[in-house]
C-alpha cells in the first residue's frame, strides 16, 4: 500500500487504499493526494510506479483524475499527463469549448465513480477566472455519455474500480444496479 500523507482526510485515505488494492500490482499505478495541481506522472524505469496525483485533499479531484486515467489507453499512460493538451484556468471561450469537448468522457466516468462512492457529482468547467460555468451543451453531453455507459457497459478497469467503491461505500450494491440509467437524471447536473 502507498504511504498516505497524514494531512489527507480519512475519506481520501480510504480512496487511495481502494485504488491501490485494485491497480497497484496489475497496472503499476498508485493514487497520491496532496498535490498543488493534479498531474499524472508516468513511471520511469521498469520497476517504477505510475502516479495519479490529485489536488490537495479533494475527494472529487481524486475521482476526476482516476476518470482521466480510466479513459487513457496504454500508450497514453506511458506519458506524463497522458501527453494531452491542457490550458489552465483563464481559458478563452474557444479554449473552453475545446476543454468541454475533451472532458465529456472523464466527467461521465467521474459521475459513475461519485455515484458508486455515494457522493454528489458536480460538473466542472474548471475556468473560475473567466467566471464561465459549465454550458448546458456540456452538461447534456456528459449526461448522454453517462447514459451510453449505462447501456453499453464500461471497461474492465472502470468496472473493477466501481465494484471496489461499491463494496466499501455502498455494501450490497451491485455494479448492474449502479449502471441503471434512472440513477443519472439530467436534473442532477
Amino acid at each position: 500500500m502507498t504511504a498516505v500523507a497524514p494531512h489527507i482526510s480519512p475519506d481520501c485515505q480510504h480512496l487511495v487504499a481502494i485504488f491501490d488494492r485494485c491497480f497497484r500490482q496489475t497496472e503499476r499505478t498508485c493514487l497520491v493526494g496532496g498535490a498543488d495541481e493534479p498531474f499524472y506522472r508516468a513511471a520511469t524505469g521498469s520497476g517504477g510506479l505510475h502516479q495519479i496525483e490529485f489536488s490537495h485533499d479533494y475527494f472529487a479531484s481524486a475521482l476526476h483524475e482516476i476518470a482521466h486515467w480510466s479513459v487513457a489507453g496504454q500508450a497514453r499512460r506511458q506519458r506524463d499527463d497522458y501527453g494531452y493538451w491542457y490550458a489552465p484556468d483563464g481559458r478563452t471561450a474557444s479554449q473552453q469549448a475545446e476543454f468541454e469537448r475533451v472532458e465529456v468522457k472523464p466527467q461521465a466516468l467521474e459521475w459513475l465513480f461519485s455515484e458508486a462512492a455515494g457522493v454528489r457529482f458536480r460538473v466542472s468547467a474548471d475556468n473560475l477566472a473567466q467566471g464561465l460555468g459549465p454550458s448546458e451543451t456540456f452538461k447534456d453531453a456528459i449526461h448522454q455519455e453517462t447514459l451510453r455507459l449505462c447501456r453499453e457497459g464500461v471497461s474492465e478497469r472502470v468496472a473493477t474500480f466501481c465494484r471496489a467503491l461499491l463494496a466499501f461505500y455502498r455494501p450490497g450494491t451491485e455494479l448492474a444496479s449502479l449502471l441503471q440509467s434512472r440513477r443519472f437524471a439530467r436534473s442532477c447536473l
